[in-house]
């Protein structure tokens, strides 16, 4: 346990160095994370007999990918970012990786923010490529939790968004403050169980996109739960007290929407059979 106890000091957040550019741990797990949400999609599709084809399925996946990756850079500067109005005066700068010459990477990305992106670039394609939206959010709800693991695991590797001060004995020594290894219980509650639940769930839904909206509300309810073992953001500190983080009130909402969208949907569905 003590080893357990000071990984960090044992443990390179850089993977390796790709000529004199460092590779971090944390950008491998989020191309695994995107690779396994894509082979997992593919995986179900074969399973459950989904009416849509594997070439289908790669086009989409850029679609999601774009807006998952300007909707978090996008998200985390309007929501988490002190330099917001740089940034938008400036929106050359969102994605550039260099600081006065020296390569630092891109830094800052909100999950939220990439569900809005997410949203967006699934509906364009819904739109162009006349694709049920119901039916590819359904798949998207199977598909990323187990993938949102490797993403957490990447944030606990490259040792950020840390959890609060704590003394339970597997606590991860940062700074010399003993704290929760909050990343890998999110890895665990929004990732494994939603996972599990979904996917046992999936062929009783009622209509299509009911699993996404069972989704939005499972992961609003773990990451609320979990954000009282995690720290708020330094910049942002906490909302109310000391136990309500902007985390947690985002994830609040998104429960909540999802919740009133289910009863919305679940309620219209029951009047067309009638």
């Amino acid at each position: 346990m003590e080893f357990w106890n000071h990984i960090y000091e044992h443990f390179n957040p850089v993977a390796f160095n790709l000529f004199s550019i460092p590779v971090h741990w944390y950008g491998l797990m989020y191309v695994l994370a995107l690779l396994s949400a894509l082979v997992i999609a593919k995986w179900i599709v074969e399973k459950d007999n989904i009416a849509i084809s594997k070439d289908q399925l790669d086009d989409y996946f850029i679609y999601a990918e774009i807006g998952v990756i300007l909707g978090a850079r996008l998200g985390y500067i309007l929501f988490y970012d002190t330099h917001t109005m740089y940034y938008l005066t400036q929106p050359w700068q969102i994605f550039n990786p260099f600081i006065d010459g020296q390569f630092v990477g891109i830094r800052g990305m909100s999950f939220h923010g990439a569900i809005v992106g997410f949203l967006i670039g699934s509906y364009l394609y819904h739109l162009r490529h006349k694709v049920s939206f119901g039916l590819l959010m359904d798949l998207v709800a199977v598909s990323v939790p187990l993938g949102y693991v490797f993403g957490r695991i990447g944030n606990f590797l490259n040792q950020e968004l840390v959890g609060r001060a704590t003394d339970v004995p597997w606590g991860i020594y940062v700074y010399d403050v003993l704290r929760h290894p909050s990343q890998l219980y999110e890895a665990f509650v929004e990732g494994i169980v939603v996972f599990v639940i979904i996917y046992a769930y999936r062929k009783r839904k009622a209509f299509e996109g009911e699993l996404i909206l069972l989704y939005g509300f499972l992961y609003g309810i773990g990451r609320a739960l979990v954000e009282f073992y995690r720290a708020p953001d330094p910049q942002i500190g906490y909302l109310v007290g000391q136990w309500m983080t902007l985390g947690m009130a985002l994830s609040l909402a998104m429960a909540a929407v999802s919740a009133l969208l289910w009863f919305y949907f679940r309620s219209r569905n029951q009047i067309q059979k009638l």
